[in-house]
């Protein structure tokens, strides 16, 4: 009969639940490069995306200068660092049938970098 201790549970889940890699600003300003081609960070200027000024605390589709597919209105996500690194991680899995037309980005400390920058900047 094995015994599995209650620190060898904990830390299966430590495991299991990955946290968030700290991001560097710097190099979220950087990368953010790829992001500007649809989104702009200056208040109510929407390109192919919608503004990502003020993105933190608001609710996903809530722009209403924005078109927003139902999807995305209907996602229920109040932006923050960890539901966005999730989004980008994934769009179509986090919010399927969303409209944007982006495949993701793997790297978990590139996301991070990217809300780092945006966190620091106030978007």
């Amino acid at each position: 009969m094995m015994k599995i201790s209650a620190l060898s549970l904990c830390l299966a889940g430590l495991i299991a639940t990955p946290a968030l890699a700290e991001g560097d600003a710097a190099r979220g300003e950087k990368k953010f490069e790829e992001c500007a081609a649809c989104h702009s960070l200056e208040k109510d200027v929407n390109n192919v995306g919608p503004s990502l000024a003020g993105l933190f605390a608001r609710k996903a589709g809530e722009l209403e200068n924005f078109r927003y597919s139902p999807a995305m209105k209907r996602s229920g996500i109040v932006w923050s660092p960890q539901t966005l690194e999730a989004f980008i991680a994934e769009p179509q899995k986090a919010v399927p049938a969303n409209r944007m037309p982006y495949a993701g980005l793997a790297d978990a400390g590139e996301r991070a970098d990217i809300s780092a920058f945006l966190a620091k900047t106030g978007k």
